[in-house]
């Protein structure tokens, strides 16, 4: 009789998380355990397997054909374990759960997966707040948020667990307002704003003069003014409305920007509801992005 090999889905865990998460280290911040007990797990994965799964040097890990071939794999397995395990266990799940997100987030990429979220658990409470990303992290340090959905600059202070990643675009109503003959007026969000810092911050390094034509903390005043030909502002490529373009940065001598990344911050003291929001978001937002 052929022996049968048990993979724990813990092993599997650790071995997605330092994929999606480029490291040891940022995957042992994610899934709260020590760098050497994630190295050790993935260890005894690629012994039980009798495959090396990934290549390990300095400056990165990457995937072996055998790792490959089992990351989708290992995603669907641990989909299915997370959706039996909320299924027997929704009726304790309930309670207030208050999250934080800036407004153009909040709006694009998190309806969906909230609406999985409240039809899974009916008993659980969510309290989402759309606000500026500082004004967020305000926020959460002063105890109002559960979790909390920040901009960041890659690798920067703020820590969390990193859980998107996407180019951030020239976005304009009039491409002529581009063309380099003056100031390149731009529609921001009020200081502080990440993606307006972003901007102005290039413009400078790249010698190109630029003016605020046009402030508001609403992004839907912000593509009201783009699409007057107020000026020109700076989106993740996945939130241009379709009735604006994007510009091609070469052609109009602009800058280069730096991809944006999204944070998710947690409570250190979460309740069940809470922290089973933050799991469903890391892991959904994750697979959906360009983190990995």
């Amino acid at each position: 009789m052929e022996s049968t090999v048990n993979i724990p889905p813990d092993l599997l865990r650790a071995f997605v998380a330092v994929v999606e998460c480029g490291g040891f280290s940022q995957a042992a911040e994610r899934l709260l355990r020590g760098q050497s007990a994630v190295s050790l797990q993935v260890k005894r994965l690629e012994d039980r397997l009798g495959v090396k799964l990934l290549d390990r040097n300095p400056r990165r890990v990457a995937l072996t054909p055998e790792g490959e071939l089992l990351l989708d794999r290992a995603r669907r397995i641990l989909r299915l374990n997370d959706e039996l395990v909320a299924q027997f266990s929704e009726v304790e799940l309930s309670g207030l759960v208050r999250l934080g997100a800036p407004e153009d987030f909040a709006t694009s990429h998190l309806p969906a997966v909230l609406a999985r979220f409240a039809r899974a658990h009916p008993r659980v409470a969510l309290e989402v707040t759309c606000e500026l990303t500082l004004e967020v992290i305000e926020r959460f340090r002063t105890g109002g948020l559960d979790i909390a959905l920040v901009k960041r600059e890659p690798l920067g202070g703020i820590g969390g667990i990193r859980v998107w990643r996407e180019p951030l675009v020239w976005v304009a109503g009039d491409r002529h307002l581009a063309e380099p003959d003056g100031p390149l007026p731009l529609a921001v969000s009020p200081r502080p704003c990440v993606y307006r810092k972003r901007a102005t911050d290039a413009l400078d390094a790249a010698g190109r003069s630029w003016r605020i034509a046009y402030t508001c903390g609403s992004l839907a005043g912000t593509h009201a003014a783009v699409r007057a030909g107020l000026g020109v502002t700076v989106l993740p490529k996945a939130m241009v409305p379709h009735d604006l373009t994007m510009l091609d940065a070469v052609s109009f001598g602009l800058p280069d920007l730096a991809d944006t990344e999204m944070a998710l911050l947690s409570a250190p003291q979460l309740s069940p509801a809470a922290q089973r929001l933050r799991d469903v978001i890391v892991r959904e937002l994750e697979h959906a992005g360009v983190a990995a």
